[in-house]
């Protein structure tokens, strides 16, 4: 069998949210997550004398040769990271808004899943243990952990309208990323932040919305109808509702800002309606600035 042949072998048996997830992950490059002090790594941090018990291999000859002391060039220590992910798969996940003439957005929960499996790719290549804040995956370095991811990920959702996080496996002192809509009870929400604060986790929020439900472009009689079928809503004059809903949902917004500011987190909103790599090169950005 040709390599081709068998590369085009294996790439068939991968779910398509895997395929599509290392696409994405090619276009943002993540390096190792430096610590701010000496030990072993990659990356120069800082010259210094030499000390009793150093090792001649470790001086640098170069810079050494400007002065009467000999200078040991430090590597900056990089220690392995801890990432927890939440994708919410309740039914609102599944919400994508049609819009005449245009080719049809992905659901929030497809984007969502794409997002979480790209950065956990990025991860597991900066040397990361990657797996979910429930007890289904734990956190695991390597390729063979992300087909793990990206299986579980392929599954059916709940049933459920609007979905919780299940933070049990969560370990002290690590990294968690929540992808949601967010347009749950935010109280639980906050209850489940509190909680992974006080056992020194950070993380980040990213709130996945269909550009519909950001702008409410609805007229006269309308039905809205919660993807579960148990909430139902009939008006007369849709556009009446138009101003009430957006102060609504700008509130939760903020309400969601100032929950994740409390817990050390940073908050996010995206639109599936834009580009898959400028959430993902935030999300980058966003656990980075909570190092």
């Amino acid at each position: 069998m040709g390599l081709r042949q068998a590369a085009d072998q294996e790439a068939s048996t991968l779910p398509p949210l895997m395929l599509a997830a290392e696409q994405l992950a090619r276009t943002v490059q993540m390096g190792f997550h430096g610590k701010r002090r000496a030990g072993m790594g990659e990356e120069f941090w800082q010259y210094r004398p030499m000390h009793a018990g150093d090792e001649v291999r470790f001086v640098d000859w170069r810079r050494s040769g400007r002065s009467d002391a000999q200078f040991v060039r430090e590597r900056e220590w990089q220690l392995a990271q801890t990432l927890h992910l939440w994708v919410d798969d309740a039914a609102s996940m599944r919400f994508t808004g049609m819009e005449t003439g245009r080719a049809a957005r992905p659901e929030k929960g497809a984007r969502a899943r794409l997002l979480a499996l790209a950065l956990a790719i990025l991860s597991v290549r900066s040397g990361e243990r990657v797996g979910l804040t429930g007890a289904l995956v734990n956190p695991k370095p390597g390729r063979g952990q992300i087909m793990t991811l990206a299986q579980m990920m392929s599954q059916a959702g709940e049933v459920d309208d609007y979905g919780i996080p299940e933070t049990s496996a969560v370990r002290a002192q690590s990294k968690v990323v929540f992808l949601s809509d967010f347009l749950g009870d935010p109280q639980r929400m906050a209850e489940s932040l509190r909680r992974l604060s006080g056992r020194g986790v950070t993380g980040v929020m990213l709130q996945v919305l269909d550009p519909v439900e950001e702008d409410f472009p609805f007229d006269g009689r309308t039905i809205f109808e919660s993807m579960s079928g148990s909430l139902r809503h009939e008006t007369r004059k849709a556009g009446d509702l138009r101003e009430r809903y957006r102060l609504r949902l700008a509130e939760r917004r903020d309400r969601l800002a100032q929950m994740a500011h409390a817990a050390g987190w940073q908050f996010g909103t995206h639109h599936t309606g834009e580009t898959a790599q400028a959430a993902l090169l935030w999300l980058h950005s966003a656990l980075e600035r909570g190092r």
